[in-house]
């Protein structure tokens, strides 16, 4: 899946994927070959924090504590944000990942995202089920 290389830059590692939403970053870099350290290999780093009290429902707080977590690189790599490319001498829209269909799983909150949650509000002796925010700074502008 990661293949690719910048050629551009100079002894530093470059950030392949990083999935906040799954709170993995995956670098690569070239670096000497321990069998020729005439030749140059490419070396790759997947950093995976796991996040303490996450949920099995990101969006519920009520929800049992995760204690699975499963990482795919496939998944970790996707790009569903259509590309323009040129085919023919036509302007086409792609994806560049096949699995966009699929709901992502996140591990953690999404700081982009807005999160909400629906909960009781009693006000005035009347019980009533509102949608409250768990993220509200990506929930509400200013």
């Amino acid at each position: 899946v990661l293949a690719g290389y910048p050629w551009d830059s100079e002894d530093k590692e470059a950030v392949l994927v990083n999935n906040k939403c799954q709170c993995v970053t995956v670098t690569s870099k070239l670096v000497p070959s321990k069998e020729n350290p005439e030749e140059e290999v490419l070396e790759r780093n997947i950093r995976i924090l796991v996040p303490l009290k996450a949920r099995e429902n990101i969006s519920d707080p009520l929800s049992s504590l995760r204690t699975t977590f499963v990482y795919r690189m496939t998944e970790l790599c996707r790009k569903c944000d259509p590309v323009e490319i040129e085919l023919g001498g036509e302007i086409h829209q792609a994806q560049q990942s096949t699995f966009c269909d699929e709901p992502e799983t996140c591990y953690t909150y999404n700081r982009d995202k807005c999160y909400t949650s629906t909960i009781p509000f009693r006000y005035q002796g009347e019980t009533r089920s509102i949608q409250a925010a768990l993220t509200s700074a990506s929930c509400y502008a200013d």
